[in-house]
């Protein structure tokens, strides 16, 4: 029957596998699966947007160390999401599923960690160490929930329509959790960021620079050194957990493998990487070289709104159009309108447009790669029949490298500010700092998308052979069915 069904292939959907008469999935258990995402967008959208002017205005530390914190931390989160879908893979079944136990011990731990690192300690010298600390932990704990909850989009339904429905769901409800982020956040952070400091920049920076102490002459070799030593000793340990039938890096090697699944990843890849630099920038751009210091947390809202409302517009887009061609106008709609932020004079209505503009292309940003992961993981069921379980693994390492390159380009654009003379809390900042902004919102991003979209060109999976790919399962679903049934046949005569 359906429960022993799917107590044997997926444990953990029990519950979401309920459907209607029809058979198709049902719109509650749609929307049960979907507000599993919105907490891991809450915090997320807080941190991206708000992480790096909170750790430079708020916490006062200065740029340097506040890049070596989000570098390490999305370095580390990037290890943790390939080593979890492993472990996840190879975790016992339970009376809850595989899966689900991952999710609920994890959570409340999650909670606790996320709120330490809004906490500003009460000593100056550990404060580094502090966040450092708190936010590792955080991100394992939150990939310790999202691995496997992201896994379990290929065991909702055998259907791909089906599965591209529930995750326009999830990405609504994704979206919207980006929007509760960043409305309740900014909110706090417009409301109670410190006041800036007015007078000569350069004696702004040198001050900040002495008052922070002699640790700012840390240099980036020996913090990327530290680093690759830890990310060494971290791949060593997960190296050792050699379990049958598969060990990790053979998994590493079956799918770093696969074509398909490294197209789709690479082409994703840079285009996120535009839309975390943009968002990671972002606040800062609005706040100084747009001067919008008491609306940014506004337009941030704005285009998380857009966003959300624009995902029910891209479900139907790529229904009707095809994914790859959704993919090619969605990501590039933002592109002009980066252009123009930075090409024209201040102006607050032209940023509440522009931000309408960006929502835009940052729904197909979300909805595309996990509605065309799927696929991909059909794909190889198809050229590879006899390999089962490993969709943990797929899932996990799409976040893994984009985390890890995101980390890299936060740390990155905030070591940029640094060499610019970024003024922490500074009322205005110095031409250089100006200038490094809209860089980091406007050029880099528009680059990672064209090189992005440039080996996307060579995916392989379009919509005549997703569809061939639909019937194939359909085809082996049914073959073993028959075999099944047959086997219990002969079971009952014996």
């Amino acid at each position: 029957d359906l429960t022993t069904l799917s107590f044997r292939h997926a444990p953990s959907l029990t519950i979401l596998q309920r459907r209607d008469n029809s058979g198709r999935l049902s719109v509650c258990t749609k929307l049960c699966y979907a507000i599993g995402g919105a907490p891991y967008q809450i915090t997320g959208s807080a941190l991206g947007f708000f992480l790096q002017i909170y750790l430079l205005d708020v916490a006062q530390l200065d740029p340097l160390h506040a890049s070596v914190i989000l570098f390490v931390g999305r370095a580390w989160d990037a290890v943790t999401d390939p080593t979890v879908g492993f472990l996840v893979s190879r975790s016992r079944w339970t009376r809850f599923g595989r899966m689900m136990p991952w999710i609920l011990i994890s959570t409340p731990f999650a909670v606790l960690t996320y709120f330490m690192i809004w906490f500003v300690p009460p000593v100056e010298q550990g404060k580094v160490l502090w966040y450092l600390v708190f936010y590792c932990l955080f991100q394992t704990l939150q990939t310790c929930f999202h691995v496997p909850y992201s896994a379990l989009t290929m065991f909702i339904s055998t259907e791909q329509k089906e599965r591209d429905s529930a995750t326009a769901y999830r990405m609504t409800v994704e979206v919207l959790g980006t929007v509760v982020g960043t409305a309740i956040q900014g909110q706090i952070v417009g409301g109670a960021i410190a006041p800036c400091l007015p007078g000569d920049l350069d004696i702004l920076h040198n001050g900040t620079s002495v008052l922070l102490g002699s640790d700012n002459n840390i240099s980036l070799n020996a913090m990327l050194e530290v680093n690759c030593d830890l990310l060494a000793q971290i791949l060593s340990v997960v190296g050792r957990l050699k379990m049958e039938p598969m060990s990790f890096f053979d998994g590493v090697k079956m799918v770093m493998g696969y074509g398909p699944y490294v197209k789709l990843v690479m082409g994703f890849l840079f285009t996120s990487l535009a839309f975390m630099l943009l968002e990671g920038n972002f606040a800062l751009f609005c706040t100084y070289t747009l001067g919008f210091r008491n609306d940014f947390q506004n337009i941030l809202l704005v285009i998380m709104l857009s966003g959300t409302l624009s995902i029910p517009f891209w479900q139907w887009f790529l229904s009707r159009f095809g994914k790859k061609t959704a993919v090619y106008f969605g990501i590039t709609w933002a592109v002009p309108f980066m252009i123009l932020i930075v090409s024209i004079e201040s102006s607050l209505v032209v940023a509440y447009v522009v931000s309408v503009a960006a929502g835009v292309s940052v729904a197909a940003a979300f909805l595309l790669p996990w509605s065309m992961l799927p696929d991909v993981v059909d794909d190889f069921k198809i050229n590879h029949p006899d390999s089962n379980g490993h969709e943990a693994i797929f899932y996990s390492f799409y976040v893994f490298f984009t985390k890890f390159a995101s980390g890299i380009s936060l740390g990155i654009s905030t070591l940029s500010l640094d060499f610019a003379g970024y003024v922490t809390r500074g009322c205005s900042q110095p031409d250089a700092v100006n200038l490094t902004l809209k860089v980091l919102v406007a050029p880099a991003p528009a680059v990672l998308i064209v090189l992005g979209l440039f080996i996307f060109k060579s995916y392989p999976i379009d919509e005549a052979k997703r569809q061939g790919n639909r019937k194939l399962l359909q085809e082996m679903r049914d073959n073993e069915q028959d075999s099944e049934t047959e086997s219990t046949e002969l079971g009952t005569i014996v």
